[in-house]
């Protein structure tokens, strides 16, 4: 008898188990925000996987003021809407002075906590305009380039004195000076007091708080964060860790992730980008890849190169996506690019190695179960460049910063060839 009771209590504690379970696993309840249940994204109850692009430049584009044109705007998401990219990567801002070349304008933050009405208003508008047509925004809040301020305003508003810039005193300098970012705790007490004020915005459109706006997908630390420099790398995860506590703290709906590139943009340091990845507060990982800017490919052989640009970034990748599945976390390609042929800039020129090139990595991301969504580098849709080897003032805003070759790196609207690859792998789950 005695046998029997105890038989019958390991039924039932393995029952109870069982039920604990299966009810820790259970999927989140349907929502119109993006949530994270485990390895996987859902929406409304469904997978969320994903093929999108980045639009830096939309809440510029939004706006009235200089950069503003809100029909080509609406043109744009229709576009994009059309062509099932309902997911967007997006710049909050820019920060600083303008008439600096090779910086994005106008700013957004002009000083700590002094901010450009007309920007904002761009920002409220782009998202009533993308929860009206069901599409979802990645918008990240800083950069450690110089393209929009970022590391380097924050640095001179905190007392650094006169950063450096690559285009004046080359990148070496840049970085060395950018590697002071991460010990520099005034310049995050700043960007911190920027967080609290975005996300605590109130849309002026929809009277839609940010923190309820489901148009919203994650917030994300900055475009491509680095340490910059070995002794850096210890404070730049400390910063990344409470940036990441704070979002955390003032919005509960929404995913949080780094932008960074992934372990190129962690000094190359597989630890180092496993640990940031790991913090409880990071919904999903990010990898980025650039085969032209890491000389896996040459200028003068962009076609030639394209097998070896396809066998790095597949063994680059493979590694981002065994450490994803070690830390039970989603994985977005959210930034890769190919020059157009010949290094040609104009829309409508030949992409025959970039459309391979692509087509390589949408098959690899698309064919693995942990990579959840892939965003191109960048959509140019119906801009045509006026000055192509740097943007200027009144130039229109297409997918590659001012300090790019306009034209480069971008997909316009009639390079139907690309936009044929694009839509090959495009997953009707997320439509």
């Amino acid at each position: 008898m005695r046998r029997i009771c105890l038989f019958l209590c390991v039924i039932a504690v393995s029952v109870m188990a069982f039920a604990a379970c299966t009810e820790k696993k259970a999927a989140p309840a349907a929502s119109p925000f993006v949530q994270r249940d485990g390895a996987a994204f859902v929406l409304n109850g469904q997978e969320y996987r994903f093929v999108g692009t980045n639009f830096w430049y939309g809440a510029i584009l939004a706006s009235e003021g200089q950069g503003g044109d809100r029909q080509r705007l609406c043109r744009e998401l229709d576009k994009l809407h059309e062509l099932g990219l309902d997911n967007l990567r997006i710049l909050v801002g820019s920060d600083g002075e303008r008439g600096v070349t090779t910086k994005v304008e106008p700013t957004l933050q002009v000083a700590p906590g002094v901010y450009n009405d007309t920007i904002l208003a761009g920002l409220d508008y782009l998202l009533q305009q993308m929860g009206e047509r069901g599409m979802k925004a990645v918008l990240y809040l800083n950069n450690s380039w110089e393209w929009s301020g970022g590391y380097g305003f924050y640095l001179e508003q905190a007392g650094a004195g006169k950063q450096p810039r690559p285009n004046e005193d080359g990148y070496q300098a840049f970085m060395k000076a950018m590697a002071q970012y991460a010990l520099n705790e005034k310049a995050h007490e700043l960007f911190y007091q920027y967080v609290r004020d975005i996300i605590g915005r109130t849309n002026r459109y929809t009277n839609v708080a940010y923190t309820d706006d489901p148009a919203i997908m994650a917030w994300q630390i900055g475009n491509e964060p680095r340490a910059f420099s070995e002794e850096s790398k210890e404070p730049f995860a400390k910063w990344l860790s409470e940036a990441s506590a704070l979002i955390r703290s003032l919005d509960k709906n929404h995913l949080i992730s780094i932008g960074s590139e992934g372990i190129w943009g962690c000094e190359n340091d597989t630890a180092l980008y496993e640990r940031i990845s790991a913090d409880p507060n990071i919904d999903y990982m990010n990898a980025h890849i650039w085969p032209y800017n890491w000389n896996w490919a040459k200028r003068d052989s962009l076609q030639e190169n394209i097998g070896r640009a396809c066998q790095n970034s597949g063994e680059y990748l493979k590694e981002h996506i065994r450490l994803a599945r070690k830390l039970q976390k989603p994985l977005v390609i959210e930034e890769f690019g190919y020059p157009r042929d010949s290094f040609k800039y104009d829309a409508g020129s030949p992409t025959t190695a970039r459309d391979q090139y692509y087509d390589y990595i949408f098959q690899m991301a698309m064919g693995d179960s942990i990579v959840k969504g892939c965003n191109f580098w960048a959509w140019g849709g119906e801009a045509r460049p006026l000055h192509q080897e740097q943007w200027q003032v009144g130039d229109p805003y297409c997918g590659d910063p001012a300090q790019e070759a306009q034209g480069l790196n971008s997909v316009f609207d009639c390079d139907s060839s690309t936009i044929a690859v694009i839509k090959k792998y495009h997953p009707t789950s997320s439509r």
